[in-house]
């Protein structure tokens, strides 16, 4: 219980789906986040959040991530369901801090049918602070899952007000792998295809012929190399995707 501290934020994961076409990163510098809220159970009839940003500080700096929607009524969410906080592509590296800034009104617990509201006075200005200490390896997907304890997180006071200091606990995951590689000679410049069943996934190689795929389901992979002319179309069968980690071919040599 020691790691649960202050409030929740979120960052599901970018799977692999049938013929996805191309990858959407912008490179093997970012790590796509998805924070995510789950609840522990308390005794109430509802807890009502009204969040109006996640913001996330790795040692590359912070990122603030909006999130959109009404009010969040997190006992919804409990016994294994979670609920989608926010996600983005942030630069990889040290997870430091999450933040979560809640909105000035609309945060309310409602116990025996009675709404009162919730006073959250660090939430609405500089952000429940939450610190998570996790690398972000880039290509990677992670889910951020937050696990808020209503039970222990809202607070009667002796004047019959609610008070609102968030326990929370983070457990960061990865959920993805990446493939990575060298293609020779430049000139070739393939496009480049990793398979997996009727699951296809396309990039392009750059100037200097490097090629990455991120974000990608684990398995095993086939990818094909199919260049311009004269260059002859290659596969290299049994990439393997682990979970949590970026798979180098090394340098692909393609024939004319």
């Amino acid at each position: 219980m020691k790691n649960y501290i202050l409030l929740l934020a979120a960052i599901g994961c970018l799977s692999i789906t049938a013929c996805r076409k191309n990858s959407t990163y912008s490179g093997s510098g970012t790590s796509h986040v998805t924070v995510k809220l789950t609840d522990a159970p308390g005794s109430f009839d509802a807890v009502i959040l009204s969040i109006k940003s996640v913001v996330v500080v790795t040692d590359k700096g912070e990122q603030t991530i909006t999130v959109g929607g009404g009010p969040i009524n997190i006992l919804h969410f409990r016994l294994g369901k979670d609920t989608l906080l926010a996600a983005q592509d942030i630069p990889a590296g040290t997870i430091q801090q999450i933040r979560l800034v809640l909105n000035a009104s609309g945060n309310k617990v409602v116990v025996n049918g009675v709404t009162s509201n919730l006073t959250t006075p660090s939430g609405q200005t500089s952000g429940v602070k939450l610190n998570v200490h996790d690398n972000l390896v880039g290509g990677i997907d992670y889910t951020l899952r937050l696990d808020f304890d209503a039970a222990q997180s809202i607070v009667l006071t002796g004047n019959g007000t609610y008070i609102l200091k968030p326990v929370i606990r983070a457990i960061p995951v990865a959920v993805s792998g990446a493939i990575t590689g060298m293609v020779t000679p430049i000139a070739s410049f393939p496009k480049v295809y990793a398979i997996m069943g009727t699951d296809t996934v396309g990039t392009l190689a750059d100037t200097t012929g490097k090629f990455f795929f991120p974000g990608m389901a684990a398995g095993t992979y086939n990818v094909k190399f199919v260049p311009v002319s004269p260059y002859l179309v290659k596969t290299v069968s049994g990439v393997t995707v682990t979970t949590g980690a970026v798979s180098d071919m090394g340098t692909v040599t393609i024939s004319q």
